[in-house]
């Protein structure tokens, strides 16, 4: 996929970045379809060359921001050799420059966001509640609510399963499946639907 075909997906004046980021590599772009375990990902191709794959339904502010989590990859891979840690130092500090440089693309009430966030980037999206709850907007229709909403002792059920939520450990809620007895750990943004 050209970089120009990736406009739909994509906020405005997003281009310059991804010309100057791509220029030195070949790279492939795949939109998939939605899924719930990752919003993109990145590897190198046999023939040297690189793949980038992200999920179609995200926003055009989130879908720039985890193409520049991948293409980060791509770029400290490249600069400091495959032998860092995919989520290293080198990583952090790739992704951040990145982000900064190109803050101004990001809606305003997302700047501050993106800006807190790049002082330690994380590796996983959901380990910034600021970026989940920015897009993750509550829908008066929805009928979802995050994990740390619901207090011990109520019911809820994730993925079709139903659970009982009995606590806190450290920051993430523990949780027993009410039908195999085993115990999960919840992040507390979790989207979960409340039992009535």
């Amino acid at each position: 996929m050209s970089i120009q075909s990736l406009e739909k997906y994509l906020p405005q004046n997003t281009l310059l970045y991804l010309r100057k980021w791509f220029s030195d590599y070949s790279i492939h772009i795949k939109v998939t379809r939605n899924r719930n375990s990752k919003l993109g990902d990145y590897r190198k191709l046999r023939d040297h060359s690189h793949e980038i794959t992200i999920n179609s339904t995200l926003a055009p502010q989130l879908f720039f921001f985890v193409l520049t989590h991948e293409l980060a990859h791509l770029i400290a891979f490249e600069k400091f050799g495959r032998r860092i840690a995919p989520h290293g130092t080198e990583w952090k500090h790739t992704f951040r420059q990145m982000l900064l440089e190109s803050v101004g693309v990001y809606e305003e009430d997302l700047k501050p966001i993106i800006i807190k966030f790049s002082q330690s980037p994380k590796a996983n999206f959901m380990a910034s509640p600021d970026l989940v709850k920015y897009f993750h907007i509550e829908n008066q229709d929805d009928d979802e609510v995050y994990v740390e909403k619901l207090y011990k002792g109520e019911n809820f059920i994730y993925r079709s399963e139903k659970y009982l939520l009995e606590g806190l450990i450290k920051k993430n809620y523990l949780c027993v499946n009410l039908v195999t007895g085993r115990k999960y750990s919840f992040k507390p943004l979790a989207r979960v639907k409340k039992c009535s």
